[in-house]
C-alpha cells in the first residue's frame, strides 16, 4: 500500500524551476532518501509533503487523500530539522510532549509514550535536562523521539546529522534506522551524504536541477547507475566515451575507448553505439601485461586506506587521461610506477548515449 504519492510535482519561481514534474510513491514503512548535491530541490520537496510550501502544480497524497493543500499542522506527518528546533527553556520530557499536547492526547498515554521513547532513545537520565545541557547528538535523539512519540504516518528528516561529527553522525544515523524498523515508521530522509544514503534507505530518489535522474534501491543505484551524474555523484566512478564494436551474444558486447578494447557483460543493452561506459575504482585489479581487459596505469600519487590504497594515476602516459584506482590488500605502488590492471568484463556499465 502506498502511503505516499507525488504526482507531476512543481515548484516554481519564475523562470526557476526548483522542482520539475516529480513523481514518486512511497510504501507503509518505507525508508526513501531524497539525495543530490545543493540546490537540486530535496529540501523543497521535502517542505511541500510536510506542508510548509504548495506546488505550482501537481498533487500530493497521502493515505489516498488528496494533502496538497492541508497545512501541516493537519498533516499526518512530523518534522525532524536540521537545527533540532528544541525549546531551548522546556526540559527534555517536555520537548517531547510538546506535539502529544497539541493534539490533546491524553495525560496517561502520554506519561506511557514518554517512557517508552526516552528509554528507546537512551535519554531517561537526561529527561528533566534542557536542550543547552545536552551534547548535539543527544539533542538529536530529542528532535526525533519528539516526531515519533505523535505516531505520524510519516516522518520528514532534513538533514538532521549534519550538524554532528562524523563518528556521532554513524552513531545516531544507526539509532534513527533501528528506531524506524522497530516502529515500522515510513521515513522521507533529505541529505546530500552519499554514504549516509547507501546506508540507510530501502531506495533513493536521486535528484539533479530539481529532477529525477534515477530512483532505486541502494545496491541499483550504486551498481547501475542510468547516467553519468549518478555515476559520478554517487561514490566514485571512471567514466569514458567508448564506441560499440560488436555484440558476440545478447549480453557481451566489445567495444573501445582510451583504455583500448573492452569486452562487456551487460544485461543492459547499450543504449546506441557512441556510449559512455563507468567502472568502479574498487573493480580494479592488479594482472600481468597482455591480459584480458587490462591496460597500463602510470601512478601519479596514492592513499594509504587500511585495507585499500587508493591510486591516482594515467592512462598509459597520458598526464590529460587520469583515473582512480582502489586497490584491496596489502599493495604498494609509488609515484611513476607503471602498473597493468584489469576490469573485469561484468564491472563494466553502460550510461547513456554520447551527444553528436
Amino acid at each position: 500500500m502506498n502511503i505516499l504519492e507525488l504526482r507531476s510535482i512543481t515548484k516554481s519561481y519564475g523562470d526557476f524551476y526548483a522542482s520539475k514534474d516529480v513523481s514518486f510513491s512511497v510504501k507503509k514503512g518505507e525508508f526513501v532518501t531524497l539525495l543530490g548535491p545543493s540546490g537540486c530541490g530535496k529540501t523543497t520537496l521535502l517542505k511541500m509533503i510536510g506542508g510548509f510550501q504548495i506546488p505550482t502544480e501537481g498533487d500530493i497524497l497521502i493515505n489516498d487523500r488528496v494533502a496538497t493543500k492541508i497545512p501541516p499542522e493537519k498533516r499526518e506527518t512530523a518534522m525532524c530539522f536540521q537545527s533540532y528546533a528544541l525549546f531551548p527553556h522546556l526540559s527534555v520530557s517536555h520537548n517531547i510532549c510538546f506535539g502529544m499536547e497539541q493534539q490533546k492526547i491524553d495525560k496517561r498515554e502520554q506519561h506511557r509514550r514518554l517512557a517508552e521513547i526516552l528509554e528507546q532513545v537512551g535519554l531517561i537520565e537526561h529527561k528533566d535536562k534542557l536542550p543547552g545541557q545536552l551534547s548535539g547528538g543527544q539533542q538529536q535523539r530529542v528532535a526525533l523521539a519528539r516526531a515519533m512519540v505523535t505516531r505520524p504516518d510519516i516522518i520528514l528528516f532534513d538533514e538532521p546529522l549534519s550538524n554532528l561529527d562524523a563518528k556521532m553522525r554513524e552513531g545516531v544515523r544507526f539509532e534513527i534506522k533501528e528506531l524506524q524498523r522497530q516502529h515500522n515508521l515510513t521515513s522521507i530522509y533529505v541529505t546530500h551524504d552519499q554514504a549516509e544514503a547507501l546506508a540507510m534507505s530501502d531506495r533513493i530518489v536521486v535528484l539533479n536541477r530539481g529532477q529525477i535522474e534515477q530512483i532505486g534501491t541502494p545496491e541499483e543505484i550504486y551498481y547501475q547507475p542510468n547516467s553519468r551524474f549518478v555515476a559520478d555523484f554517487i561514490g566514485a566512478a571512471n567514466i569514458h566515451s567508448a564506441f560499440v564494436e560488436s555484440t558476440d551474444d545478447n549480453s557481451r558486447y566489445n567495444v573501445s575507448c582510451n583504455l583500448g578494447d573492452l569486452s562487456v557483460e551487460s544485461d543492459t543493452q547499450p543504449r546506441g553505439q557512441h556510449v559512455y561506459i563507468c567502472w568502479r575504482p574498487e573493480d580494479a585489479e592488479l594482472c600481468e601485461a597482455g591480459t584480458a581487459n587490462s591496460f597500463e596505469v602510470t601512478v601519479d600519487s596514492t592513499a594509504f586506506q587500511g585495507n585499500n590504497l587508493d591510486v591516482f594515476g594515467w592512462i598509459g602516459n597520458l598526464q590529460d587521461q587520469k583515473i582512480r584506482l582502489q586497490l584491496s590488500g596489502r599493495v604498494s605502488a609509488h609515484r611513476g610506477d607503471v602498473i597493468n590492471v584489469r576490469i573485469p568484463a561484468h564491472a563494466i556499465r553502460f550510461l547513456e548515449e554520447v551527444e553528436a
